[in-house]
């Protein structure tokens, strides 16, 4: 549900004008969104949009409030909101061409996830954006391919917790399939993990032992789906498919937590930006 600031910076004559345009729109100009949080993610934002764009409360062919229109509605930053649309472009649900708004192009995104992950908080958001469906939880010994995979000594004990990694929209296919593997003094997190699905295991931990992530490593590689996960993904089996391993190391540099992904090619991209180290602005130069 979109919604409008009111609050005092704000003068009624320019708020009036907000509203009005939110109606003209067919949105609702309420404060649900803005009150229940306290400057808002992009992906909240990029929801809310998404939402007000599938529904058809912003018919294809309909123009969003401008940057500066959107950054009041939501008590954020012009920057968080340029990343709420880039979001919504990748999405396939809108185009945007410089001084001519922000288009509405389709009612519907494209059948994949593209996450742009520049930080560890970029990753706690993928945990929010896709629910977690816990399909099993045990205590392992890392052998073999395995223990290569986490880095870890022949017969370590591990606790796995299994499940799918699904869009919020049940009607779309999953995302993906995540093995995790966590210290078995950390028991108590395998139920965790069922009763806070949109919570990364990693927070959990972090809230509940006080470990926290300072560094993520993560290696994607190409694989295939194999028979045992092909029916859980609605894939066949040998499908292309991206395999992510991500170890989350604490303060001195040690693997608490490792997560292996297995996500169906056509539905999950990793989009990354980079720059160059040390690149002073033009006018520095």
């Amino acid at each position: 549900m979109l919604a409008v600031n009111m609050s005092g910076h704000i003068d009624d004559i320019m708020s009036g004008h907000m509203i009005q345009a939110m109606i003209n729109l067919g949105l609702p100009a309420t404060t649900d969104l803005h009150n229940s949080m306290n400057k808002p993610h992009f992906a909240d934002i990029a929801r809310d949009l998404s939402e007000a764009i599938t529904s058809g409360r912003l018919p294809v062919g309909a123009y969003l409030p401008t940057e500066l229109e959107l950054r009041d509605q939501y008590g954020t930053s012009r920057h968080t909101v340029r990343a709420a649309l880039n979001e919504l472009q990748q999405l396939g649900l809108v185009s945007r061409r410089k001084n001519a708004g922000t288009r509405v192009e389709s009612a519907r995104p494209r059948n994949d996830f593209r996450p742009s992950l520049a930080s560890i908080d970029d990753v706690v958001q993928f945990g929010t954006e896709h629910l977690r469906v816990v399909e099993s939880t045990g205590e392992i010994s890392a052998t073999g391919e395995l223990a290569r995979l986490l880095g870890c000594e022949e017969g370590e004990r591990w606790l796995r917790v299994s499940s799918l990694r699904v869009d919020r929209d049940s009607r779309r296919p999953p995302v993906g399939w995540t093995d995790v593997y966590i210290d078995p003094a950390y028991g108590d997190i395998a139920q965790a993990a069922r009763a806070e699905p949109d919570t990364l295991i990693s927070s959990l931990i972090e809230a509940r032992y006080g470990r926290c992530v300072t560094e993520i490593q993560q290696d994607v590689r190409a694989a295939s789906v194999g028979t045992e996960l092909a029916g859980r993904l609605q894939v066949a089996p040998g499908s292309p498919a991206l395999e992510i391993v991500r170890r989350y190391l604490d303060a001195s540099g040690v693997a608490f937590e490792v997560s292996v992904s297995v996500h169906p090619a056509e539905r999950f991209s990793v989009s990354m930006r980079l720059k160059r180290a040390g690149t002073l602005p033009a006018a520095s130069r």
